[in-house]
């Protein structure tokens, strides 16, 4: 995937004369240093990182950690003391007002944790604002709210005022203003901290399903790690307004950076994190209705195998043999197709291990994990499930 935006060498202090700040932390002063000798507090130390087109990129971090300065400081809300911030290939920071303004109207939206939006408008009338901010006809801006507010299923609300909604409601409708837009990104400042557990957990698969449709470049800040690592396509982890760590979830649970990250992550819900795509290993033998039972007994014995799954030539699974099949089809003069067997289970790459443990417990055979053409692209024995959880 393309770059969508890249962040190098970012550095905000706040106070008086904050570039003169810059020589102490090159000189390797930490934050708590300098606040003591001049007053200053740093908020982010030479942070860099890049973030691909159509992802969801989670900021992570403690209060304190700077991860809501660093979100303001991608449409310059706070304008960097240091480093570069590209859109595009474009340098933002060089941008003069008309271009921010101009910026700010069609390539970034922003959706708040109180959800900031007008009580004294209704609910379509406040998804229409960033449209009539960039002076869109009234007709399409109708049209443009009516059908970002179906995306994320609140038409039949459309008339009604904020306060008669309820918080996940509203935090909805904030999610449409900024979807209405049409924003290539999406500022995301911990949306759904203010929301009970089940309502955000329902918000969780909400956002993750809008994002299939739309597919819009997403920077998601959050304290929760459980709620980092459900969303996010990766992950950033900060501390002290530096950047520990980035990577996917597995890069953590795989290679925490260090102490801090191992702690920081021990207590992730890892059935509510990880798919199957993370835990499924590689087929050790793929069997084809062209070959003879013979043939699929002398491979299974190879590899130490008893059973083997079946795909026809466009590799789309079939069926499951075991040695015993094999062998009534050689005695009964059969072919492989008719000695299939059903009795196995099977999932979707991107299926969470939380849904797929009472089909695990239930197969005779390791789960079967199919792409959406129906291609076995690996399997899950019960012993990978058991071994993620660890």
């Amino acid at each position: 995937m393309p770059i969508k935006l890249e962040v190098k060498n970012l550095t905000k202090v706040f106070g008086k004369n904050p570039k003169k700040i810059l020589k102490h932390l090159s000189s390797g002063m930490n934050k708590n240093d300098i606040l003591k000798s001049t007053g200053n507090v740093v908020g982010l130390n030479n942070v860099s990182f890049e973030v691909n087109e159509g992802e969801i990129f989670v900021i992570m971090g403690l209060s304190g950690s700077g991860k809501s300065t660093l979100i303001r400081c991608l449409n310059l809300l706070n304008k960097p003391t240091d480093g570069e911030i590209f859109v595009d290939g474009e340098n933002i920071i060089d941008y003069n007002i008309k271009e921010l303004r101009k910026f700010r109207q069609n390539k970034v939206s922003m959706v708040f944790q109180h959800f900031g939006l007008f009580s004294h408008r209704t609910v379509l009338e406040n998804v229409e604002f960033g449209l009539e901010v960039k002076k869109i006809n009234k007709d399409d801006r109708y049209k443009l709210s009516k059908d970002t507010l179906d995306s994320v299923g609140l038409t039949e609300w459309k008339d009604s005022y904020i306060h008669e909604l309820s918080g996940g409601m509203q935090q909805r409708v904030g999610l449409a203003r900024a979807l209405a837009n049409d924003p290539d990104i999406l500022l995301m400042d911990e949306p759904f901290s203010a929301l009970d557990p089940l309502i955000r957990s329902d918000m969780h698969i909400e956002l993750l399903d809008i994002q299939s449709e739309v597919k819009k470049t997403m920077i998601f800040i959050t304290h929760d790690v459980n709620e980092a690592f459900i969303l996010g396509d990766r992950i950033a982890v900060l501390k002290d307004g530096e950047i520990i760590q980035i990577g996917t979830h597995k890069d953590f649970f795989d290679n925490p950076a260090d102490e801090y990250i191992e702690n920081f992550i021990k207590d992730i819900d890892k059935i509510r994190i990880l798919k199957s795509k993370d835990i499924m290993r590689k087929l050790r033998l793929k069997g084809t209705l062209t070959m003879s039972p013979k043939l699929i007994i002398k491979e299974m014995e190879s590899r130490d195998l008893d059973y083997t799954f079946i795909v026809d030539k466009e590799r789309v699974l079939k069926g499951v043999v075991n040695i015993d099949d094999c062998i009534k089809a050689i005695n009964e003069n059969l072919e492989i197709v008719d000695v299939l067997r059903t009795d196995y289970k099977v999932v979707k790459k991107n299926s969470y291990i939380k849904d797929i443990i009472n089909e695990a417990l239930e197969s005779a055979y390791p789960l079967a994990v199919l792409d959406d053409k129906g291609c076995i692209k690996g399997i899950i024995p019960r012993s990978s499930i058991l071994k993620s959880l660890i």
